[in-house]
């Protein structure tokens, strides 16, 4: 953002207001870091995409009250979380009526890359983002909104509801339990 940009929430106030370009705004600015944060929450690139589509659903529906003392930003992830939370209680439902299976873990690799190494570390991406998307939501949601969002412990805390303490203590079990299930000689990327 420059000097003469809006801030997020002087756009959110016009968008209250029924603004939708103030609105296309706040997507653009924030559709791909909420991306980021639901393909890991989620361990589905569909699924994320849809989640962050909801999001901005949900989040145009409630301007009306949004509170501008409020950054936009973690009131933004508060509904993404919300909405991932959702879609995963929806689709355990499917799972236990429909049934299905894992996604295969080659098919989200992009088959035109050239280079081992890169290759390599997609695959250890996609595992670590997979462990990850298994954590319980009790771990999951304070170790991305620390670890991979970068937020402080009393602004995932906010988000979450919960207090700070609860966030650090989260995020070490989150760590120590992704370090128990990944395993080592896997995620060692040869230089």
């Amino acid at each position: 953002m420059t000097g003469g940009d809006p801030t997020d929430e002087a756009l959110a106030a016009l968008a209250g207001r029924g603004d939708e370009r103030a609105f296309s705004q706040l997507v653009v600015r924030h559709k791909e870091s909420l991306y980021r944060l639901l393909r890991r929450y989620t361990g589905d690139r569909d699924e994320a995409y849809e989640a962050v589509h909801e999001t901005f659903i949900a989040a145009w529906a409630a301007l009306g009250r949004y509170d501008a003392a409020r950054a936009f930003g973690p009131w933004l992830r508060t509904i993404a979380i919300n909405k991932a939370r959702d879609r995963g209680r929806r689709m355990a439902v499917r799972r236990f009526f429909f049934g299905g299976g894992e996604d295969d873990l080659a098919s989200a690799v992009d088959p035109g890359l050239a280079a081992d190494d890169t290759l390599q570390q997609r695959q250890v991406m996609e595992l670590l983002d997979q462990a990850v998307a298994r954590l319980p939501e009790a771990l999951k949601a304070p170790l991305l909104l620390t670890a991979f969002e970068g937020l402080s412990q009393h602004e995932a805390a906010a988000i979450l509801g919960v207090s700070a303490k609860s966030i650090e203590t989260r995020v070490y079990r989150a760590r120590k339990a992704l370090a128990m299930s990944l395993d080592p000689a896997v995620l060692r990327i040869d230089a």
